[in-house]
């Protein structure tokens, strides 16, 4: 039997720098043949989601194998090539860390045995509550193998308080808090769950006779399924022999939802469809807007690539001023935010975006791109521009500034780390030293997205949808307990 690795092949993955860093992505199927086949095109449609592990779990229907690593999706299948892992039923994840270390056992999926046999999860999100659970259980004697909060749900579900009741995985899901989206799979079944505010997006697609579940569409669209619906917030999706059937695990949200604005502003890719919204549509709006709150002269305008493209599209369509592409990335380069320190995530733009001297030498440029958090790679960016002999560089940014921290996904914990906290528009055009700065308002993003009461703007109001919890660093649960991890 030909191993399903030996028809794969290494293509190198996305770019980006030191902005925004995301968690994590997801993918499932059940009842797919040559589920593992499947589960890789779902994992590197969404590889831009994460980039630091990669792993691949099936079900065969009595015996679940697995595979998974540090590194590129395709990297951890290179290091693997020859492995067999038969079935139709499997889950799959990307990971960045925004809780827990780069390290192996941290990778997803994980897989455990419990009392009543074997169970493997991948999750994307941050549980706001997952220092005090998880030092409740340590005091209790439980053994821990990660640093991640991911590992939560794997002692709920294996607490007799939770195994041996009704509605055992409801019930584990309703002591979390914060943002969630979790794939569970057993030899026979595989789950999906959103947190009851719906911060991380889930979609359920089609394929043949068989389910699929991915953090977004397009992951759908490369593996031929046909997108359903999404898993709604509170929401408990089971498909298994009898069929796929539903269940909520929480009380209806009063009030609104905490749907995260960035993944239309920058996580998802354009081609997705996320919270029932175009991801390209809705940027290109935003980059319209852009244009009219914030319009200065210019020669050219130029999109940072990737994100930074539909809104610099809609900035050229608004302003009259015409697109130009300015920056050519290097396919090859991984994104620079998974780099463990500033030095090296700075060393890394250079290699990652190179400037078009011919296109920028001489003219106005205007830079479009979704948003400026640290501030470092902006200014390599903007000096790049000078030195290829750009007159002028005036930034314009397709979404408030960041001057809150995160607690619910995005590895930007603390406000030190953030240019625009204590910074006007102008103080920041000097730290990154262009000539100016602009940012879209926060009335302009809510009135280019349908529904805007059901997304979470914490990062741009300080305002939350929900308890913030103990507000911890990435890094907490690495020394949890008595001791380090």
């Amino acid at each position: 039997m030909q191993s399903w690795f030996e028809t794969t092949e290494a293509i190198g993955a996305g770019a980006r720098g030191d902005e925004p860093r995301e968690s994590c992505g997801i993918f499932g199927v059940f009842n797919v043949p040559d589920a593992a086949a499947v589960i890789h095109r779902g994992l590197f449609a969404l590889q831009h989601r994460g980039q630091e592990g990669a792993g691949i779990v099936v079900s065969d229907g009595e015996h679940i194998r697995s595979i998974k690593g540090v590194g590129l999706l395709n990297e951890v299948i290179a290091a693997h090539r020859g492995v067999k892992l038969p079935g139709a039923i499997g889950i799959g994840h990307v990971r960045y860390s925004t809780t827990g270390s780069s390290k192996p056992q941290n990778v997803q999926p994980l897989v455990v045995e419990c009392a009543d046999g074997l169970w493997a999860v991948a999750h994307n999100g941050n549980l706001t509550n997952a220092r005090g659970l998880r030092l409740s259980y340590q005091e209790a004697g439980a053994i821990f193998q990660t640093s991640t909060d991911s590992e939560i749900l794997v002692h709920l579900l294996a607490d007799p308080m939770f195994r041996t009741r009704p509605r055992r995985v409801e019930r584990a899901l309703a002591e979390m808090k914060g943002s969630f989206s979790y794939l569970l799979l057993t030899p026979k079944q595989v789950m999906a769950a959103r947190d009851p505010l719906g911060f991380r997006p889930l979609s359920i697609g089609r394929l043949g006779d068989g389910y699929v579940f991915a953090s977004e569409t397009c992951a759908l669209d490369q593996t031929g399924a046909e997108h359903i619906r999404d898993v709604l917030p509170g929401e408990l999706v089971v498909v298994d022999a009898q069929g796929i059937r539903s269940s909520t695990f929480c009380e209806p949200v009063q009030g609104g939802l905490g749907q995260c604005i960035f993944e239309l502003i920058y996580f998802a890719r354009p081609d997705s469809t996320v919270f029932g919204q175009s991801v390209h549509e809705v940027r290109m709006k935003l980059g319209r807007r852009l244009a009219q709150e914030a319009a200065v002269p210019g020669d050219i305008v130029i999109p940072v690539p990737d994100s930074g493209m539909s809104a610099a599209l809609g900035y050229s369509q608004a302003s009259g001023i015409p697109l130009e592409y300015g920056y050519i990335r290097n396919h090859y380069v991984g994104r620079t935010f998974i780099m463990p320190d500033s030095v090296m995530r700075s060393g890394g733009v250079d290699m990652k975006l190179s400037v078009v001297p011919n296109v920028v030498r001489g003219k106005r440029v205007i830079v479009v791109d979704d948003s400026i958090v640290r501030g470092t790679t902006a200014r390599r960016r903007v000096r790049g521009l000078r030195t290829a002999g750009a007159k002028e560089v005036h930034m314009r940014i397709s979404c408030p500034p960041i001057r809150h921290p995160c607690f619910f996904g995005i590895d930007f914990p603390s406000r030190d780390e953030l240019v625009a906290a204590d910074r006007s528009p102008a103080e920041v055009a000097k730290f990154v030293e262009a000539d100016s700065v602009g940012y879209l308002t926060i009335e302009g993003l809510l009135a280019s997205i349908s529904q805007p009461d059901t997304y979470c703007t914490g990062c741009f109001m300080g305002r939350y949808p929900c308890d913030t919890g103990s507000a911890h660093h990435k890094l907490a649960l690495e020394a949890s307990g008595r001791g380090k991890a």
